[in-house]
């Protein structure tokens, strides 16, 4: 190895490793708690990002210090992360990390829109990759939830705070209810997860028998338990890639091998939700891939246009389409190019995306993105197809309107044909060659004759040369070949057909079991079963639920996996007629009669006449169908036939011509009538699809709009507890004032009741709390001043001073001000009575006076 390979990857080993933590309301008491559980040593950097005040002085630095004994720094710009350090974003900044630096900037929204959690979560998983750790903790709203989307996306660690143990829980559920976060738990067990997942993952890795039997029966037993928990079989999937998904969550828990990880698999099925989750992780951009996108914008779509005729809609098909980015570049690129015709309006694109991830979907159906976009495409593109919502971007209703989104298993589900494009990049890599090798015949099934096919950088079209040609072997661009696929070798993913579990010994019914003291019974069980015909009973699907009598005659079972059901059983010469009977008997609720039948081409004296009936009764037979067989013996002619003269004709021959004829010409009748059915029931369906698809969408905005402007009243209640906060602390600081004056005090309002008062005045004129709001005049007072509320009236009209001195009953003095009450507006809300207290200075100026 050379001197700068050693250092390059000696330069990767020591890349320090951030842990981000965000947190909001309440976050100081959790950050405190979680940083007073990290060991000085733990060789990891922790960023601490949090909701600040923008016009104060932060003190978050000095606090956080007192819970730990690492350096915490207040972050400044391209200062470099080191380990064992907690760095503090400062107020008003935005932060993100990329190349190892700390890069700080001033908002771009307004206060009360920002989210710096996902800023920096994003620019972390962008840095770091899989290398990277987020943690949500205590707060209000939904900051860090797509943050934690990005970091996961990347294979990195996401952790949330158990919403029971914060204080604010809006961040943390919000965070789980997307169903990315690896681990939830209380704040002092999320740093020794932490390390507990490091370890695992990068010192000895556990599972090292994956190659052995055990190992790899054990990756097979928690596939077949992820399929009976999902409904969809990975076991098609690369073993390096199952192995390697595993493996996280084997560190996520701190597991030590796959034997272990089966077990808890089966005592938490919550667990095989997260590692299903965890197989579909969708990597993907707006316009991956620049020069594929180009070569398609200059070179395939052209093509496609060129050779469709005006008034068409093409049809493409975006196969693991993750969060829609792929989808929505393509309708960008088809809308760039119509603006370039003649006629813009004369064809139309249709987009079908589909992804077996069910959250990828609902993401891709939003169409908002986050801010990152901005590096992805071209400042023109964005600003023509999208409009700036919150803290991202909503694709315009012109491009959403070209895509239908819809949950789709191409293992399993059946495909969508007649496309013009076919796009399926990197979803193959994933695959073993086998499902790969049936894929590619189903993919040209799909296309018509001349349509495009788009594979990932990694994949090829392998041995399938004769159904594809190179449009461009780079790009991966190929042409549907003008060759048929043969049907035969595509593989049609399917719903496998229901096969009844009963052995055929329960659809006879033997004497023996059914037992009667009564003759009459037993005399009748013996007529049945000697002389009553053969008989089926079948569902409306064909299914035999009982057989009576001997019907080996008539039914044989098919080679191959067993199948109980008539339409294959039926021998081949009498099986499209029972076929046609059953059905009309079913659509008619009544029975229909089948004469002449014969059971072989051999020239024999019998024929099969078939009755099949639809039950009415009794109702446990209600409907159900039952098939009698009957065989008739034909008459013995009287004389030999003569042998018909050269060149006349058998009318035997002519009877079983018209016989043929007959069938042939009910058969079309059906099929006719079948196929307006399905034409009637595939357009009823579409237009369903499409008031659902307006319905679906109608909702998604309500609920866009209904989200914000609940993060909006969050935001304008923090504000408003703020200032009730200060309006207590106003008002506590007024009573204590005008306590402290020793003045008495009364506020009246306009119509001179009673609002306000100070302690002092209750020795004068009787309150109590609950006088609040009764008039003066229903006052009673030791004041010997019986024009009280008259002058009070009269200050209230002029709006002038009085001021009085008036005795009270136990003889003191006291000077009476009435005043008018002015607002900070200046407007008259009613009067201010003080009574001061100069019974000192009347007592001294009598006293003069005597003098």
């Amino acid at each position: 190895m050379s001197q700068h390979a050693e250092k390059s990857i000696a330069h990767a080993n020591s890349a320090v490793r951030a842990v981000g933590l965000g947190a909001s309301a309440g976050g100081l008491a959790v950050l405190e708690q979680f940083l007073a559980h990290v060991p000085p040593s733990s060789g990891l950097a922790y960023v601490v990002v949090q909701h600040l005040d923008p016009t104060q002085k932060a003190m978050l630095v000095e606090l956080l210090q007192r819970a730990t004994d690492m350096p915490v720094l207040e972050a400044t710009d391209t200062m470099r992360i080191e380990p064992d350090v907690v760095y503090v974003i400062p107020p008003n900044k935005e932060m993100s990390l990329a190349g190892g630096l700390l890069h700080l900037a001033e908002p771009v929204q307004p206060r009360g829109m920002r989210l710096p959690i996902d800023l920096f979560f994003s620019s972390l998983a962008r840095d770091q990759g899989d290398r990277s750790i987020g943690v949500v903790l205590s707060g209000m709203g939904s900051d860090g939830s797509l943050g934690l989307q990005a970091i996961k996306s990347q294979g990195g660690l996401t952790l949330a705070q158990a919403p029971e143990s914060a204080q604010f829980d809006s961040m943390p559920k919000s965070a789980i209810a997307t169903g990315c976060v690896d681990i939830t738990g209380p704040v002092s067990d999320l740093p020794d997860r932490i390390l507990r997942f490091i370890k695992s993952k990068h010192g000895d890795s556990p599972g090292n028998d994956d190659e052995a039997g055990d190992g790899q029966q054990a990756i097979g037993s928690i596939l077949g338990l992820l399929k009976e928990r999902s409904k969809h079989d990975l076991s098609d999937y690369k073993p390096s890639t199952l192995r390697r998904r595993i493996q996280r969550r084997l560190g996520v828990h701190g597991l030590t091998n796959h034997e272990a990880y089966e077990q808890f698999a089966r005592d938490n099925p919550q667990e095989l939700d997260l590692l299903f989750k965890e197989m579909l992780i969708g990597v993907t951009s707006f316009f991956r891939d620049p020069v594929v996108w180009q070569e398609l914008r200059d070179t395939v779509m052209p093509a496609l246009v060129a050779r469709s005729p005006q008034g068409t809609r093409l049809r493409a098909w975006v196969v693991g389409c993750s969060t829609g980015e792929e989808a929505y570049s393509l309708a960008m690129v088809f809308k760039e190019l119509l603006g370039e015709l003649d006629d813009p309006e004369s064809r139309s694109l249709q987009i079908f995306a589909s992804d077996l991830s069910a959250d990828a979907i609902n993401v891709a159906r939003k169409g908002h993105y986050p801010q990152r976009i901005t590096g992805e495409m071209d400042p023109v593109r964005l600003g023509r197809f999208f409009t700036a919502q919150g803290s991202g971007f909503l694709i315009n209703s012109d491009i959403r309107e070209m895509v239908l989104f819809a949950q789709h298993d191409v293992i399993l589900d059946p495909p969508f044909t007649k496309l013009d494009l076919l796009s399926c990049r990197n979803l193959m890599i994933y695959f073993n060659a086998e499902l790969q090798s049936r894929l590619m015949p189903l993919f040209s099934y799909s296309l018509r004759p001349g349509g495009a096919l788009l594979l990932g950088g990694s994949e090829t079209i392998g041995k399938f040369h004769a159904l594809f040609t190179p449009a461009s072997q780079k790009s991966r661009l190929y042409w549907r070949s003008e060759y048929p696929v043969n049907a035969g070798s595509v593989y049609f993913p399917t719903s496998p057909r229901r096969v009844m579990t009963r052995h055929p010994q329960e659809f006879n019914v033997s004497p023996s079991t059914v037992l009667s003291a009564n003759l009459q019974t037993h005399a009748e069980q013996a007529l049945l079963q000697e002389f009553s015909p053969a008989a089926v009973l079948v569902n409306a699907q064909g299914d035999i639920v009982f057989i009576n009598g001997s019907v080996g005659k008539y039914l044989e079972p098919a080679s191959g996996k067993a199948n109980w059901n008539i339409h294959v059983m039926t021998r081949p010469t009498i099986r499209t007629q029972i076929a046609a009977a059953l059905r009309q008997a079913l659509q008619d609720k009544g029975s229909v009669e089948v004469r002449g039948l014969r059971l072989s081409e051999e020239p024999i004296q019998t024929s099969l006449d078939v009755t099949v009936k639809l039950m009415h009764e009794p109702h446990s037979l209600a409907g159900l169908v039952m098939v009698v067989f009957r065989d008739v013996v034909a008459p013995v002619p009287a004389k030999r036939r003569r042998k018909p003269a050269d060149g006349a004709v058998d009318p035997q021959l002519v009877e079983e011509l018209q016989r043929c004829k007959d069938e042939i010409l009910a058969l079309r009748q059906e099929m006719g009538a079948s196929a307006e059915e399905l034409q009637s029931a595939n357009e009823e369906l579409q237009s369903t699809n499409e008031e659902l698809q307006s319905a679906n969408e109608e909702l998604t905005t309500s609920k866009e709009e209904s989200q914000s402007m609940n993060e909006e009243l969050q935001t304008l209640n923090h504000e408003l507890q703020t200032k009730l906060d200060d309006l207590a602390l106003a008002q506590s600081d007024m009573q204590n004032l005008l306590n402290s004056t020793d003045i008495a005090t009364l506020f009246l309002d306009s119509a001179l009741n009673v609002r306000r008062y100070t302690e002092q005045i209750t020795r004068i004129i009787h309150l109590r709390e609950g006088d609040i709001g009764r008039p003066l005049t229903d006052l009673a007072s030791t004041l010997n001043y019986p024009g009280l509320n008259e002058d009070a009236k009269q200050t209230l009209k002029t709006l002038t001073l009085t001021e009085k001195e008036i005795t009270t009953t136990d003889g003191l003095w006291f000077l009476v001000r009435i005043k008018p009450y002015r607002t900070l507006a200046n407007m008259i809300h009613g009067v201010v009575i003080t009574l001061i207290d100069i019974t000192t200075a009347k007592k001294l100026e009598a006293r003069l006076r005597k003098g």
